[in-house]
């Protein structure tokens, strides 16, 4: 697999007498790919049905005659005004009822029947137009769906899809809809919520305590099908007249639709990067982590979105959008530590990346964006990213491939619990997707390498340890294959707590059908001062099941109570626990299934692709490891011939 560099670029911003010499120093630079187009639909269809290509022909044709390939990205994130004043009801509405407004980005919603008309009208085009040239030679459709809390939508739109939408999901007779059997299946007979027709269901929001869950469920999965439905009506008209491969860019930590799903149609995945921005906007990081790696970003962030999006593309995946230097929408936006932009780049690249690509080339002197970094500044004069970015191309000249790693761990992530534990989290903090994370933290911090498997995956033998915490609905099948495998299986906590709408299960949870006998009778949260200490060693934090079981106990707390408990290779795992109980119990996992673990040294990890081994050093100051001393923003690579 080839390993490349590229940046973003908006031709429309600058003059065209620069566009040259910008394609000639990108190339210069060692870059192969410049990604355009997804905010131009202005410039490209000034009023309705006026169109204006001239430009976009020659910006593509004097990047691609400079040695460049292009991404195209369909321009639907930024419907200009005039699609607006043509379908004023367009505009998503907030969870306050409140439309977003035009005057940014993201503005529609996502059920509007006739702005996707519109949307076809516009990629149609795009699609005859490009779809032969030799230059263009992938596409992003849209451009980060969720950012800006812009998946949920509580417009008349959405509310009329979703009533259809519940018909189709509860068929009855003719398939008009059994109202009766929806009405059993979220429990409406609590605070006498029975509905006589689907037209009388509203949205789950502005009522006066909290909504149904299983209102709130099912509109997500709703929000989540509209969604891929969206992306799939746009990837249709591409793939009629083209053939090279199409992505979207997928964000950190956004995940309230179905990547799998969306990704199961595309040629690869991509995400956009922005370590220091996520590090106090999106990880969650204790203060105390947030000052240690405020000029590098958290350890783990990057990777685990990287391994995350690897299994999104199946196997292909780009960054489409790297750092290079301070953003500008974090509560703080400090400069990358020197060396920084090429670690990151070289992790992407260890973890799989086919392509990492710079955001963006020249930082634009003008509206929201003029206080985001890029590869230029805006006089055009190289900022620190380009000096690092320029280094990595020369060192991709000695190592232009990578090999993918066959991981012996896996984690199965499911987007379906993520918004099950958003709806009822049970107490303040938790969410699925914080714990997914504070696991894969403790694998990293054991030296493994993790791939990530969907909810649909049901084979497991290339595996000696998987994980599916939190998983809150588990289907019978795939506790069956999980049973019946040859790996080490950890669940819980909360794993099969619940239905498919959100209804406590009987017998109790988990259920596991064959081999494991362990029933939860009890659960409380717990508060982030009071973790209760494990008897070996680590705590309890935040979540913590009573356990009722014969099986063999693995772990318990020093009041007596099972935590962890184990028959053949099923372990269920009642409570969340703090990074020291997660790796004790983890390393005890990987010691039986003959897994090697290499305690890392505090903000360093390790990755392993096919035939190379990678230690990377997030700290702001040099560190010893066994393979040496890694000075702080900078990572040792060695090469191998056979897997240690």
């Amino acid at each position: 697999m080839q390993r490349s560099l590229g940046t973003c670029y908006y031709p429309e911003h600058w003059p065209k007498e620069v566009w040259a010499d910008d394609a000639r120093r990108m190339a210069d630079a060692g870059l192969t790919w410049v990604r355009i187009g997804e905010f131009a639909w202005k410039r490209i269809e000034p009023s309705e049905g006026e169109f204006e290509f001239d430009w976009l022909d020659e910006a593509i044709d004097v990047l691609g005659k400079a040695g460049l390939k292009v991404v195209l990205g369909t321009p639907t994130a930024t419907p200009p005004k005039w699609v607006l004043d043509k379908y004023p009801d367009m505009l998503a509405v907030d969870i306050e009822g409140r439309p977003r407004r035009f005057g940014s980005r993201r503005h529609y919603c996502f059920s509007h029947q006739g702005y996707i008309e519109q949307c076809r009208d516009i990629v149609t085009r795009l699609a005859k137009r490009y779809g032969s040239n030799p230059y263009v030679q992938a596409w992003q459709i849209d451009n980060e769906y969720g950012c800006h809390d812009t998946s949920l939508s509580y417009s008349d739109a959405a509310r009329r899809g979703f009533q259809e939408w519940l018909r189709s999901q509860f068929p009855g007779h003719n398939n008009n809809g059994d109202i009766q059997a929806l009405n059993k299946a979220w429990g409406n007979v609590f605070w006498s919520m029975d509905y006589a027709y689907f037209e009388d269901i509203d949205l789950p929001n502005l009522t006066v305590t909290e909504p149904n869950p299983a209102h709130v469920l099912a509109f997500r999965h709703y929000t989540s099908d509209q969604i891929v439905g969206f992306n799939q009506a746009q990837l249709e008209i591409i793939k009629r007249h083209s053939q090279v491969p199409v992505t979207h860019n997928y964000m950190g930590r956004i995940t309230d639709f179905d990547h799998f799903k969306m990704g199961s149609e595309m040629d690869f995945a991509s995400w956009d990067s922005y370590p220091l921005g996520f590090l106090e906007d999106r990880v969650g990081a204790t203060i105390e982590d947030q000052k240690h790696y405020a000029r590098q970003g958290h350890p783990d962030f990057q990777a685990f979105h990287h391994d995350l999006y690897r299994a999104v593309g199946k196997g292909r995946w780009w960054v489409m959008e790297q750092q290079p230097g301070p953003v500008n929408w974090a509560p703080y936006n400090p400069a990358p530590l020197d060396g920084m932009v090429r670690l990151w780049t070289w992790e992407a690249f260890a973890h799989g990346a086919e392509a990492v690509c710079f955001f963006r080339w020249r930082q634009a002197p003008f509206a929201q964006e003029q206080m985001h970094a890029g590869l230029l500044r805006p006089d055009s004069v190289a900022a620190t990213g380009l000096k690092e970015a320029q280094q990595v191309a020369q060192e991709l000249a000695s190592a232009p491939t990578v090999s993918p790693n066959q991981a012996s761990v896996a984690i199965i992530f499911d987007y379906a619990a993520d918004a099950a534990w958003d709806i009822q989290p049970h107490g303040q903090g938790l969410s699925y997707f914080g714990l997914v994370f504070d696991c894969y933290c403790a694998l990293r911090k054991l030296g493994l390498s993790i791939d990530f498997l969907s909810a649909e995956s049901r084979d497991f033998s290339a595996y000696k340890l998987v994980l599916a915490p939190g998983m809150m609905h588990m289907p019978n099948d795939l506790k069956q294959a999980l049973a019946e495998s040859e790996s080490q299986v950890i669940l819980g906590p909360r794993s099969a707590a619940r239905d498919t709408h959100m209804t406590i299960p009987t017998p109790l949870p988990p259920d596991l059908l064959p081999g494991l006998d362990v029933k939860v009778t009890a659960v409380q949260s717990l508060r982030p001062d009071l973790p209760t200490p494990l008897s070996k060693v680590g705590a309890i934090i935040g979540y913590q099941e009573s356990l009722e079981s014969n099986a063999e106990v693995v772990l318990s707390s020093t009041d007596g109570h099972k935590v962890a408990v184990k028959h053949s290779n099923m372990l269920y795992l009642g409570a969340w626990l703090d990074q020291l109980g997660f790796m004790n119990l983890f390393e005890s996992c990987c010691t039986a299934v003959g897994v090697s673990t290499v305690h890392m040294p505090e903000g360093v990890r390790r990755r392993l692709t096919g035939h190379e081994e990678f230690w990377f050093n997030y700290n702001p100051q040099a560190i010893e490891t066994i393979l040496g001393k890694i000075n702080p923003a900078d990572f040792i690579k060695k090469e191998f011939l056979e897997k240690p």
